[in-house]
């Protein structure tokens, strides 16, 4: 037969403690253990699910999406990206910012993404399911924005950058 190798386990470097890195480890594992128990005491026995799909309060403030990644931002006046859901805002309808098709269009629709971004940053707000319907054609989830019983659509519609939907999209040049 064939020479006998004897395998043994390489040797493992410990890790200095003047890094860091193995408190920084500890110190992510400790906040986040904390944190699922502190959620818990506070939501008692509610489906985490539930709680997130209703109740949004940005960890991070929105802003407008860019790029390809897109889990935390605002498309447009009437679109948004919420933990990695796409949301179309369906009680209005906003001018289009990505193909307007005129100057005055793109421009109202940038100030309507601006107003969005400022909103949904201003706090908490509940997303409300469409009555009879959950997404539209393309996929995107339609929900109504509501903070103190108010839809942040509604503000959009009385500052004259979006209009009531109406079941059909109309022109905005």
């Amino acid at each position: 037969m064939g020479d006998v190798v004897k395998l043994q386990k390489p040797a493992v470097q410990q890790a200095k403690s003047s890094d860091g890195f193995g408190s920084t480890l500890v110190a992510a594992v400790v906040i986040a253990f904390g944190g699922g128990a502190v959620g818990y005491h506070l939501l008692g026995d509610i489906p985490l699910a539930k709680v997130a799909a209703t109740i949004t309060k940005p960890v991070t403030a929105y802003g407008v999406c860019s790029g390809s990644v897109r889990y935390h931002c605002v498309v447009d006046g009437d679109t948004l990206w919420s933990g990695g859901v796409k949301i179309r805002i369906a009680d209005i309808d906003t001018p289009e910012v990505s193909e307007p098709r005129c100057a005055s269009e793109l421009a109202l629709g940038n100030k309507a993404t601006a107003r969005l971004v400022e909103l949904v940053n201003e706090g908490p707000f509940v997303m409300r399911a469409w009555p009879g319907r959950d997404e539209d054609k393309y996929g995107r989830k339609l929900r109504v924005l509501v903070r103190n019983g108010r839809s942040l659509g509604d503000i959009l519609v009385s500052e004259g950058l979006a209009r009531t939907w109406t079941g059909r999209r109309q022109p905005w040049c």
